[in-house]
């Protein structure tokens, strides 16, 4: 599996992209294996606010429906719309085409609560135990 090293992630498996007061959030490659073929994702409203923890929306897949958290305190700036007819860059590109929202962070301390790649990288085999 997949985890860039100059990436942040949650242990609900999101991942971040710190671009200075502002974060790109997406799912990990490990929440995209896991979910199989997404076929639908919910985008949330730009301008929406989210408190860390909270869910922004939902990946639907052939397997399941799986909401998205908010790896920070911030408000949705931009949404990645190409996922509306395109929802397989999720699973084909987590990392670049598949990223889901943009959002403007309120609490750049809280970036120091996610997980590095190789804490990251820690987690996921146990959570498979």
């Amino acid at each position: 599996m997949d985890f860039p090293k100059d990436l942040l992630y949650s242990e609900s498996h999101e991942w971040l992209r710190d671009e200075g007061g502002r974060a790109t959030i997406g799912l990990t490659d490990y929440a995209q294996s896991q979910l199989k073929d997404i076929v639908y994702v919910d985008l949330p409203e730009i301008g929406s606010e989210f408190k860390k923890g909270e869910s922004m929306g939902v990946v639907e897949s052939v397997k399941t429906v799986a909401d998205v958290f908010s790896p920070i305190t911030g408000k949705v700036v931009e949404t990645n719309h190409t996922l509306k007819n395109s929802p397989q860059f999720v699973n084909e590109d987590p990392y670049g085409k598949g990223w889901i929202i943009k959002m403007e962070m309120k609490n750049k301390g809280e970036l120091k609560e996610l997980l590095s790649f190789k804490a990251y990288q820690d987690f996921v085999p146990k959570e498979e135990e």
